[in-house]
């Protein structure tokens, strides 16, 4: 496995992460800017997430036949493209279409990202591999976000999006340079790619995906609120502690890959979602000492890094004809879950007027996802066990 083109694959994705997890930390700078509602800024969240899930695996189907490296080098050209027009965006509605352009291109790399990591690796290294670009993630959440926002204050928000250009300039030229030539999947015709969704052992599992990001989002959306009204944290200490948590999440990927490889994604699959299902459930329950709060917080965190490399590996053993339709679809599933969550959440701090209460709903989503991947390991291995007919 040639490490050094893993990890500018973990660089795109660093890139493509913070272009989407950078306006949530921004987000009142672009409205009072742009003059629009704090709200309607919202839709530019919104605009990249349905971009993502809608187009992602509408891309990605037409464009199975052709090169991995090839697919690559168009997406990060396209996301470059994305990048220029907000920073040259005046105007709301031009800043709305380069977050479009943007979602679909950062969805298509990441797919045509863990698709490359899978072939270039040994199939004992399939887990460490995807371990590796997922770290793109988590060090978006540790970097990326807080430059974001100093960027902001120190210059403009504009600035981001032309550092991530030319970021992004310099992964194209190391990619052509570097990455060797990668086949796409074999030619199949486009309906027959989506009767994948036929096959229980996926359906169940992108059920998992859909309920584990919602449970996931209803906490995260309001995690900055829970360590401030509930944990009675500050603003600068939950700064280090948000630091931390990506911390955490980038041992997470690390450990995760290493553990696939060595364990399955299967046993990493259930190890991790019992992690989730009872940190959050406990936690309501520790806020009155905070050292076990965080360290709950901690493993969650950590548990949600961890079940990434899982989760993929699991997609690409269970469809390898069709591995990159369903890694989209899985990441498309990804944004919806992750939306769902947020408006869930948002729901249950309107009704309980507080968030103490989100941990034990996210917990409960997660017990579902649980549930869904039990269903699934379960058809799977009837699936297996099956005899084949001649």
């Amino acid at each position: 496995m040639n490490r050094i083109v893993i990890y500018i694959l973990t660089i795109a994705v660093f890139l493509t992460a913070t272009s989407e997890l950078v306006v949530a930390g921004i987000l009142n700078t672009l409205a009072s800017q742009m003059q629009v509602s704090v709200a309607l800024a919202g839709q530019l969240i919104t605009a990249y997430s349905l971009a993502f899930a809608i187009g992602t695996p509408i891309v990605v189907s037409l464009t199975a036949r052709i090169g991995r490296k090839e697919l690559l080098l168009l997406a990060m050209l396209v996301f470059i493209a994305g990048n220029l027009t907000s920073f040259f965006s005046f105007g709301f509605t031009l800043l709305l279409i380069s977050r479009l352009i943007l979602g679909v291109s950062s969805g298509v790399l990441l797919v045509a990202a863990f698709s490359a990591a899978a072939k270039l690796a040994t199939p004992e290294k399939i887990g460490s591999a995807i371990g590796t670009v997922i770290l793109g993630f988590s060090t978006a959440m540790i970097l990326g976000i807080p430059i974001g926002i100093a960027l902001t204050d120190m210059f403009s928000w504009r600035v981001i999006f032309l550092l991530l250009a030319v970021g992004s300039i310099v992964i194209l030229i190391g990619m052509a340079l570097l990455l060797p030539k990668i086949e796409g999947d074999a030619p199949v015709p486009f309906r027959k790619q989506f009767t994948v969704l036929a096959n229980p052992v996926i359906l169940t599992a992108l059920l998992l995906v859909l309920f584990r990001e919602a449970g996931n989002s209803i906490m995260f959306t309001y995690l900055t609120s829970f360590l401030d009204s509930i944990l009675h944290r500050s603003v600068s200490s939950t700064m280090f502690i948000m630091l931390a948590f990506g911390i955490a999440g980038a041992i997470g990927s690390r450990l995760g890959g290493s553990a696939v490889d060595k364990w399955g994604s299967v046993r990493i699959m259930v190890i991790s979602m019992v992690s989730h299902v009872i940190t959050l459930g406990l936690l309501p329950l520790a806020i009155r000492s905070f050292p076990v709060a965080i360290t709950l917080l901690s493993l969650w965190v950590m548990s949600m890094f961890i079940m990434g490399p899982a989760t993929q590996t699991y997609f690409i053993e269970k469809a390898p004809q069709s591995s990159n339709l369903v890694i989209s679809l899985n990441t498309s599933v990804t944004q919806i879950g992750l939306a769902i969550g947020a408006g869930v959440g948002g729901i249950a701090v309107t009704w309980n007027e507080t968030v103490l209460y989100n941990p034990w709903m996210a917990s409960a989503a997660l017990f579902l996802a649980f549930i869904a991947a039990i269903i699934s390991f379960q058809k799977s291995k009837k699936t297996n066990s099956a005899p084949s007919v001649h």
